[in-house]
């Protein structure tokens, strides 16, 4: 054994090297670990109503994990209602190109989805609450609980098993609030009385009240998002997961779900990725549901299939970038779905500055499960009573022009129609070439698309709906 001094000082700078070598080796074991992934959807809540958006929803956990990451600003989703949005987030392709446009859809059998990507790169791959997609074969999730609300329990175990074996996972998390009848929440922190109503819903007291009772289940949302995070936080799994969450389309109330307006399309998202994403940071980058696919893929280590229509975030996340698309894009089928008209497609396309929506049958009345609830009905009511300002909402809900045309930074609630303002000829011809454009990139063939809606409804509900037809 050597005893100099000199041998002593070479024998610790050795071992100093080796546990500074090998520091950094765990450190980049670490760095290179999958991450986890948390997807957390809300049902039918208006971005603009969450705390974090200026909205009257009290979401004390949102707000937080706001301050934790990244609140963008302009997300949208293609289609404003649930089952499309969610096989649009799954698939990370527009709605007709996969075939699952109308309402209660499915895709075709060919379409790849989340569930074929991240299971080859070592991922667990669960859903947690409501589904609403299919066909059922095609989405092979670890599906947790029988209901329509993420079950905790299967979460926490998930979790736990997960961090106990090392293996990376991504959960979607799907609530089924605050959609209606909006009996979830303590109404009583929304006093009817109290409430600011949006211009575009008529002030009545049966709006009033069904308003108070939305605010409320909005609340109920955030506390599914707090115990979800706090089932991060008890499992060690904060660090290396990337959580995301969501608001969905727009409320059932008037001019917002199953509508290609901004309250329709346009949704909430915050991102939470410790050490990636600075803690209270903001995007203006246009993001789309279908992009958060790509974005998880990539985030694995995987390349990213052609067929995909979205693309990673990846860039906008960690701060590189502003800047992610010049459009996104809108499509509403009314065939096919409860209590719609039978034929009204809607197709849009907004810039950051511009939106242009078409009506492509706009002479029909425009129906759907809205024009059928309290509030609305409240409104007609009050427009037979002689209520201008009501009856002209009522009005502008049912009975559109074709091309509707706004400027949506100086009028974010899409109130006044420029169509027909000759200033703006060329931006409107402009946005009408990209729609077309679109459109034919995805097979959209506008009315006769939507007068085949019908066959892309799963059979169970296609059978639902001819039966009510028959017993009326």
């Amino acid at each position: 054994m050597i005893h100099s001094p000199l041998a002593k000082c070479r024998t610790v700078l050795a071992a100093t090297c080796f546990f500074v070598l090998m520091g950094i080796t765990i450190q980049a074991d670490a760095d290179d670990s999958k991450p986890n992934f948390v997807f957390i959807i809300a049902d039918d809540l208006t971005f603009r109503d969450l705390g974090v958006y200026g909205g009257q929803a009290h979401t004390p956990n949102i707000d937080h994990l706001a301050t934790q990451g990244m609140r963008m600003t302009r997300c949208f989703q293609t289609a404003p209602m649930c089952s499309p949005t969610r096989h649009n987030i799954y698939t990370g392709q527009y709605p007709v190109k996969t075939g699952a446009y109308p309402n209660h859809t499915q895709t075709y059998d060919d379409v790849q989805n989340i569930t074929h990507y991240l299971p080859p790169l070592g991922y667990r791959v669960a859903l947690s609450g409501k589904k609403h997609i299919g066909p059922k074969e095609l989405f092979q999730f670890e599906y947790t609980g029988k209901k329509n609300n993420p079950d905790m329990e299967a979460i926490e175990q998930l979790f736990s098993e997960c961090q106990s074996t090392e293996t990376p996972f991504c959960l979607f998390a799907c609530s089924n609030e605050p959609h209606t009848p909006w009996n979830k929440g303590d109404a009583s922190q929304y006093p009817p009385s109290e409430i600011k109503l949006p211009p575009y819903i008529g002030d009545t007291p049966t709006a009033r009240e069904h308003f108070s009772r939305y605010l409320a289940e909005i609340t109920y949302f955030d506390t599914q998002v707090g115990d979800i995070l706090n089932l991060l936080e008890k499992n060690n799994l904060v660090d290396n997961t990337v959580v995301m969450v969501v608001s969905e389309q727009g409320n059932s109330l008037p001019f917002a779900k199953w509508t290609c307006y901004d309250n329709g399309l346009q949704s909430g998202m915050i991102v939470r990725w410790p050490g990636h994403i600075a803690p209270g940071s903001t995007t203006d980058a246009m993001v789309e549901y279908c992009d958060v696919t790509p974005t998880f893929v990539d985030i694995a280590g995987g390349e990213l299939a052609p067929e995909l229509d979205g693309k990673s975030m990846l860039p906008v996340l960690l701060g590189k970038t502003d800047h992610h698309k010049d459009y996104v894009f809108g499509e509403m089928t009314t065939h096919g779905i409860i209590n719609g008209t039978d034929c009204y497609p809607i197709r849009s396309v907004r810039s950051e500055r511009f939106k242009l929506i078409r009506n492509l049958n706009h002479e029909a009345e425009f129906t759907n499960a809205c024009t059928k609830t309290e509030p609305f009905l409240s409104m007609v009511e009050a427009a037979k009573n002689g209520n201008e300002t009501i009856a002209a909402l009522v009005e502008r809900y049912q009975h559109r022009p074709e091309i509707e045309f706004y400027d949506v930074v100086n009028d974010p609630l899409e109130l006044n129609n420029l169509a027909d303002d000759p200033q703006y000829k060329d931006e409107i011809d402009q946005l009408g070439q990209v729609l077309d454009r679109w459109m034919k990139q995805q097979g959209d063939e506008g009315i006769e698309t939507e007068l085949s809606a019908n066959s892309h409804v799963q059979k169970k509900k296609r059978n639902q709906k001819n039966t009510k037809r028959n017993s009326k």
